[in-house]
């Protein structure tokens, strides 16, 4: 405790040094002079720390984002600066050791018969590990040291491997890596000398690849890692406000259902369709309800009458639609599949949404439901008289935000895609369209139970 106080009024005491400008405590000069470099750098900074202390999470995560991007570029550039250096500084000392490999390989030809030397070569030659073509002035190979053996023997000699071209494969590559040396051969005879880099070398210069490349995958693991993240944060935060959204729904809806329960017994409306599409109404907001409680959880499927469920939720929608826009359900009327009634009726509303806003006066909706039994599966197809959509926007209408709308979030199409393919293990896609004539949308889903085709006549029928 008594140290923590000590250093709280050395530090104080530097402070109101540095900053008021009072006396020069009793410390060492160049201590003084650092510790108000620190606080001036600190001051300078102030803003910055401040703006780092107080930007909230997302910001910081930003922030720590360009941060490992900098740091990774930095290292990156100072280990390719490094790896040039200390390649330029090997390839400096093997040219220096392929010169006294040529003066020593020069003594040894004049005097062959010195064992002393001899032994001094071949030293040199463990120890450098250099591969070395010597060629005379007209290009013919005289020497070669440091080369694949199992290559280099005359074809005579039928245990090893012959290759015709090796020789000028390395020296080529030797031309291309170093300038040649002049040596001196027996009786003074003119000789060219070539090498290459040693294996060593060869490894080095590609290491700084390597490493920007573990750099780069730090970077995306880092990245994604991030990015996973903040879409977890995201999805926690729409899971939090769909649940307070439905528990907040909660209390209109139980008033209105009381409401319209006391203009019946009020108004003996018992009968009134009126009231009947109010009620209608409210079971919808319950359903909506019901389906934001519900988001973050893994929804219930159930065996279902596919053309029984399209049918109460077209019968449901027509009527708070424009007359002039008439709707069809035909196809097969017995044919199952395994649904979740709340999120398939999302799925359905969002279609037929598109498809009432693609009409602009006056068509048609028409609904096919089709039994495949070959791979037993039901084809739901969903088409319009409308606009259409281009070829090349096929894929794109169900990305997020996409819309031709001036109002709307571009978000129907996408949820729909979600909910076919995630909960209900099927597919969704643009079957066909052409401008000015139509769009039809095709959901796959499996079919629950395997049976005998139905006598069914499959006759369009007006809902």
């Amino acid at each position: 405790m008594r140290k923590r106080k000590m250093l709280q009024r050395y530090v104080f005491h530097w402070f109101y040094v540095v900053l008021i400008g009072d006396e020069v405590p009793k410390a060492s000069l160049w201590d003084y002079y650092a510790f108000r470099k620190s606080i001036m750098v600190l001051w300078f900074f102030r803003s910055d720390i401040v703006f780092w202390l107080d930007m909230n999470p997302y910001q910081k995560k930003k922030r720590w984002k360009l941060f490992l991007l900098l740091f990774a570029g930095l290292i990156g550039t100072a280990s390719v600066f490094y790896s040039d250096f200390f390649v330029k500084k090997m390839e400096r000392e093997e040219g220096t050791q392929f010169l006294l490999w040529i003066k020593v390989a020069e003594q040894r030809m004049k005097m062959y018969d010195n064992e002393q030397l001899s032994e001094v070569f071949e030293t040199i030659k463990k120890n450098n590990k250099m591969d070395v073509i010597i060629t005379r002035t007209d290009g013919s190979i005289y020497l070669w040291d440091g080369l694949d053996t199992t290559k280099t023997l005359y074809p005579d000699n039928k245990t090893k491997q012959y290759d015709s071209v090796y020789f000028a494969r390395q020296l080529s590559k030797m031309k291309e890596q170093h300038k040649p040396a002049k040596m001196k051969g027996i009786n003074d005879e003119e000789l060219i000398a070539y090498y290459k880099d040693s294996i060593i070398l060869t490894q080095l210069r590609f290491f700084p690849y390597i490493q920007l490349g573990v750099i780069a995958l730090f970077l995306l693991t880092a990245y994604v890692g991030f990015s996973a993240a903040r879409r977890a944060e995201r999805d926690q935060e729409f899971v939090g406000m769909a649940k307070e959204t439905a528990h907040q729904l909660g209390t209109p809806i139980s008033s209105l259902m009381a409401w319209v329960e006391l203009i019946k017994t009020r108004f003996d409306a018992e009968e009134d369709p009126l009231v009947a599409e109010m009620e209608n109404d409210i079971q919808r907001l319950e359903i909506i309800a019901d389906r934001f409680s519900k988001i973050g959880s893994k929804p219930i499927l159930e065996d279902h009458v596919v053309y029984a469920v399209i049918k109460g939720f077209v019968q449901y929608f027509k009527v708070r639609t424009s007359d002039k826009i008439n709707f069809v359900l035909t196809g097969d009327t017995q044919v199952r599949a395994m649904l979740s009634g709340p999120l398939f009726d999302w799925v359905i509303e969002n279609l037929l949404k598109n498809a009432v806003n693609a009409i602009d006066n006056d068509g048609t909706i028409t609904i096919n439901i089709i039994e495949n039994l070959a791979k037993e599966e039901v084809f739901i197809d969903v088409t319009d008289t409308g606009k259409g959509i281009p070829r090349s926007k096929f894929d794109t209408v169900f990305q997020p935000g996409y819309t031709t709308r001036k109002r709307g979030w571009g978000l129907g199409l996408t949820l729909t895609k979600r909910i076919v393919e995630n909960y209900h293990s099927g597919q969704i896609f643009v079957k066909d369209s052409e401008l000015g004539k139509g769009t039809t949308f095709r959901i796959i889903l499996k079919s629950s139970i395997t049976y005998e085709p139905t006598t069914n006549t499959g006759l369009p029928s007006v809902v």
